[in-house]
């Protein structure tokens, strides 16, 4: 894999990096999820969900999480359901469990092996105006 980006890759307006203690264990965790494995270096990999990119790079020096995750990534997919019987196949931590939200979303968070929040969400039938 190429060591650089694609033009889209670059020219991407926003792009959100985390750093994981793990790179291989957080690759196999996102790949599971769906992320598109885009490039990989030895501490840094591109993962797409669609159209959308999000960056990994590994610290082994980091700290493990403590506490609830102080940031969430919300992927807004077709059957939030589905993507809950999912998950739970997996064993993921679960930050917060499957309901209808009062901002018309509904939604779950799991935490990945880092305490970084993934949400999955679908809107409601309600309409916002």
């Amino acid at each position: 894999m190429a060591d650089v980006g694609t033009v889209d890759e670059l020219n991407a307006p926003v792009v959100v990096e985390i750093m994981v203690r793990d790179l291989a264990r957080s690759l196999d965790f996102y790949r599971r999820l769906g992320f598109r494995l885009e490039r990989r270096t030895d501490r840094f990999a591109s993962l797409r969900w669609g159209t959308q990119y999000f960056f990994v790079a590994e610290d082994s020096a980091l700290p493990p999480p403590a506490g609830p995750s102080r940031a969430n990534l919300r992927l807004i997919v077709g059957d939030v359901d589905d993507e809950w019987q999912k998950v739970n196949g997996m064993g993921a931590t679960v930050e917060s469990g499957i309901a209808d939200r009062p901002y018309g979303l509904r939604d779950f968070t799991i935490l990945d092996p880092d305490g970084f929040g993934i949400r999955f969400a679908s809107p409601t039938s309600r309409k916002r105006g």
